[in-house]
């Protein structure tokens, strides 16, 4: 929807003045009679709904003809434009005393385009539990003493389990919250945590008060901020490549490092390849042993292919004279030539 369309060039044609019937593509303001070059350009400009922008707007008659020589003068060069863009062009006219070729005048239009800038949209993912915090001893003891008091102090869980399992969820998600639903692509987060997140909440809002207010107390609290920031990533982010070597010693890791290890395979390999392919008689071939034997045999035809080269006139002169020469030795004997 952010593209425009605009053709400019001689049509060789006159869609003349007046535009009785033709109101959705062109104006008033054209130069004489129509011609059926003309007609093929109005006809054009339905079919492509367009309008003709030099008819829409009313000038002297030196500033809409386009073409002169001799004593003729006449409007044979357009510029054509979306219909729904006409909105946007204020003027349409021909330089007097510029030209681009000779006999024909340049024809200037000018168009005002607003630009608006895209925002970037979030990507909406279903708000998750965080059921990860159970990992802390402080949450999971949390959890247990809410989730107790959500079943009425029972130790045996109820028979209903949908029941049950609705007030589990329920208590996570008190106690334990929920994401925020929303999720930025390119962004390396897995080694996340609430201490990051509090330091840099903290810096934006020094940030946010030092535009505010612009002294050397403020800029310097979020310097230190910054600085604090840095610390906190590097720390979160050691802890977690230390958890991740931990984990890829146990069996679970080994696990989760294939798992891992096949998706990414998975996730580079282009899925627009070709997955079935034709064999000489038509038959289509589906496994990909087969597709694989089927591109050597084409490869293999392809380069290995002989055409016929090309004979150059000096060959065929030394190839008409050869047969000459074996003519003569078949009909008088070659002993005979040499001799005579």
């Amino acid at each position: 929807m952010g593209e425009r369309v605009v053709i400019g060039a001689d049509f060789n044609g006159h869609v003349g003045e007046g535009n009785t019937g033709d109101e959705e593509v062109m104006g008033k303001f054209g130069v004489k009679e129509r011609n059926l070059e003309g007609q093929m350009v109005v006809d054009f400009a339905k079919r492509m709904d367009m309008a003709v922008v030099n008819t829409y707007f009313q000038k002297r008659e030196e500033h809409r003809v386009t073409y002169k020589s001799g004593g003729r003068r006449t409007q044979v060069d357009y510029i054509l434009c979306r219909r729904g863009n006409l909105k946007e062009i204020s003027d349409c006219k021909m330089v007097v005393g510029e030209s681009v070729a000779r006999q024909h005048r340049m024809v200037v239009c000018r168009m005002t385009l607003m630009v608006c800038k895209k925002k970037r949209s979030k990507i909406e993912i279903e708000k998750r539990t965080k059921w990860w915090k159970l990992k802390k001893e402080e949450c999971c003891e949390k959890f247990r003493q809410k989730l107790r008091q959500a079943l009425g102090g029972q130790v045996v869980l109820p028979d209903d389990w949908e029941t049950t399992a609705e007030v589990i969820r329920e208590t996570g998600r008190k106690v334990l919250g929920v994401s925020s639903g929303r999720r930025k692509e390119d962004k390396e987060t897995w080694w996340w945590n609430e201490e990051v997140q509090d330091s840099i909440q903290r810096k934006r809002l020094a940030k946010k008060k030092w535009d505010m207010d612009r002294t050397e107390e403020n800029r310097q609290e979020y310097k230190e901020l910054q600085r604090r920031v840095k610390r906190e990533v590097s720390k979160a982010k050691q802890k977690a490549y230390d958890e991740l070597y931990t984990r890829l010693d146990t069996r679970e890791g080994v696990k989760d490092l294939y798992r891992l290890a096949r998706q990414r395979d998975q996730d580079g390999k282009d899925v627009q390849r070709v997955r079935i392919i034709k064999d000489r008689d038509g038959r289509v071939l589906t496994s990909e042993e087969s597709v694989q034997r089927r591109w050597k045999e084409y490869f293999e035809e392809l380069m290995n292919e002989e055409n016929e080269r090309e004979i150059t006139e000096e060959e065929t002169g030394v190839r008409a004279r050869g047969s000459r020469a074996e003519d003569v030795e078949v009909l008088f004997g070659s002993d005979k030539i040499g001799q005579d």
